[in-house]
């Protein structure tokens, strides 16, 4: 074989194993979605509203433009209190925005990072569900229409 070819082939595999090892961590975070989430919110995100637990599906990305709608989805109780690193937590609200977000999703979303996960853990509010009506007010004052 000549080095052309092999270089080729060699660009390929490193190709597949970037492809392999994205599919990897989506897979990482459905499972923790299933595991920490879905008990509440449904396999879909719907969730629950009449018995208060919010739909998620094509609203929660919303949430996203407010300025502490960011850290506000770090630290709800479900999200906070898992026992995922920062990193993995991180992996799971991004997946949450692509699958269970989708269209309410702000231009220009910015993907969490493991690092943006910590920080927002470090200064919780005392009052969450406070925080999430506060949140939902400054929502209605944009109009976004129906996010609960």
């Amino acid at each position: 074989m000549t080095v052309a070819p092999m270089i080729r082939y060699g660009l390929l595999l490193v190709g597949l194993s970037g492809l392999l090892a994205g599919e990897a961590v989506a897979d990482a975070a459905k499972k923790n979605y299933r595991l920490h989430c879905m008990g509440c919110h449904q396999l879909d995100g719907t969730g629950s509203p009449e018995n208060g637990i919010p739909s998620m599906r094509d609203e929660v990305g919303h949430f996203l433009r407010v300025p502490e709608g960011r850290a506000y989805l770090s630290q709800v109780p479900g999200t906070l209190n898992t026992p995922l690193s920062d990193g993995e937590t991180a992996e799971l609200l991004n997946w949450v925005m692509t699958n269970i977000g989708r269209a309410s999703i702000p231009a220009g979303f910015k993907p969490y990072t493991a690092d943006d996960v910590k920080t927002y853990r470090a200064t919780v509010p005392q009052d969450i569900p406070g925080m999430r009506v506060q949140l939902l007010k400054q929502l209605e004052t944009i109009q976004l229409g129906s996010v609960r």
